[in-house]
């Protein structure tokens, strides 16, 4: 189909405002992406003509939304090409999967064990499995990063042994917006025979991930970085690792039969969603995900390159800049600092332009570290934004560089 960036930022809503009197740019997309206006709207017919409980009513309403919801499970399948719809858990978001995944690991892990994590995570896919190797008695092992953002690939084959046990790393850089080699990492991990966790979040906005192609273990994304609403999130597990995981929380829906002596478990996917879940949202990320295969993942990924292409461009005309994550394998992420500037103070100036940039470190602190910064100005860009947004930035810039100098 044709891009026509004017009929999409047209589905967007939020993006026809004024912020401190000027037009918002909204350039923090790796935080959080803005809703089209289909998502809105399928959220507003939910409350209003379905809303009930789901797989235990026999009413209609109930029937109604059981059928939506297992609609949507099967959507997302078939997105990520998964092999089974029971493959597919309904989480809040990539957080929650990973710590379901750790904390199964936890419970299975003995001393001696290994878990290789990378330095290019954000906390999320850090703490997690420091909780899982504290429990466990296993070790922690990180997978060193290089000045230009690229992970050290001879370093992580030097780290694989039998006894790692599982590999937890982010498909993409949420502070570098670098593209890990996450195939090759999948390959090397089950050479030794240990299980691949891959963080989505910064992926699934860009890229259309086939779970059986990367023949990945767990694969976790949110739906709030896709169009969708917050408080959703996926996590694909194949089947026999699911089964052989501990349930993460006790409650409604999870049970097949309990008793004061003994509780049995549900099949899959039931047995990890305990509880009534976010039944909106998980109808809602079907209906985002409709909403970019209808743009079409590849229109996008190009459309975005060039973003990114002109971005650097019209960066490296501000003078003092220094680039974070120069690898060519890059979605639109631009993590910089202006010599001399501390990144908050640029970006609250820039803020009273209508420019929405994130500064700090992020949630990706070791990152943070390594380069000796206390943190960056990232602008994340989507596929509806535009190079004239880009070009308001680089003139907010110069004025908050020409304040603060």
């Amino acid at each position: 189909m044709k891009f026509d960036i004017q009929k999409i930022r047209a589905d967007f809503p939020i993006l026809h405002q004024q912020v401190n009197g000027k037009p918002l740019v909204y350039f923090d997309n790796a935080a959080t992406s803005q809703k089209p206006q289909v998502v809105i709207d399928a959220e507003a017919k939910y409350y209003s003509e379905i809303n009930a409980n789901i797989h235990r009513g026999v009413h209609h309403l109930s029937q109604v939304a059981t059928d939506a919801y297992e609609a949507s499970r099967q959507k997302i399948q078939k997105h990520i090409n998964a092999k089974n719809s029971f493959e597919v858990l309904f989480t809040t978001g990539t957080t929650f999967g990973i710590n379901l995944v750790a904390n199964g690991f936890g419970q299975i892990l003995q001393p001696g064990d290994e878990v290789i994590v990378s330095h290019l995570e954000h906390h999320s896919n850090i703490v997690p499995w420091q909780f899982a190797c504290q429990r466990s008695g296993a070790t922690l092992k990180v997978i060193p990063m290089l000045q230009d953002g690229s992970l050290d690939m001879e370093a992580y084959q030097n780290l694989l042994n039998e006894n790692t046990k599982i590999v937890a790393v982010n498909h993409i850089s949420n502070a570098l917006g670098v593209i890990n080699p996450i195939k090759r990492i999948i390959e090397k991990a089950h050479e030794v025979g240990a299980a691949v966790l891959i963080d989505g979040a910064q992926a699934t906005p860009h890229l259309k991930p086939d779970v059986q192609e990367l023949d990945c273990d767990f694969y976790v994304f949110s739906g709030h970085k896709i169009g969708g609403p917050t408080g959703t999130g996926i996590l694909y597990g194949k089947e026999a690792w699911l089964n052989k995981l501990p349930p993460y929380q006790g409650g409604g829906e999870m049970i097949k039969e309990v008793t004061f002596e003994k509780t049995t478990y549900a099949c899959l996917p039931h047995k990890f969603e305990a509880g009534t879940p976010n039944i909106a949202g998980g109808i809602v990320l079907g209906v985002a995900i409709d909403y970019l295969n209808e743009i079409g993942l590849d229109n996008i990924a190009a459309y975005e390159h060039q973003l990114l292409d002109y971005g650097t461009k019209r960066l490296n005309e501000i003078e003092g800049i220094t680039f974070y994550g120069t690898v060519a394998e890059k979605t639109s992420v631009i993590s910089f600092n202006i010599v001399g500037l501390h990144p908050y103070d640029v970006g609250a100036i820039i803020d009273k332009l209508g420019i929405a940039v994130r500064t700090g470190h992020h949630c990706a602190q070791p990152i943070m570290n390594f380069f000796n910064i206390p943190g960056t100005i990232r602008a994340s860009f989507a596929f509806y934004n535009t190079k004239e947004e880009i070009d308001a930035m680089i003139e907010a810039l110069k004025k908050a560089q020409m304040m603060l100098s």
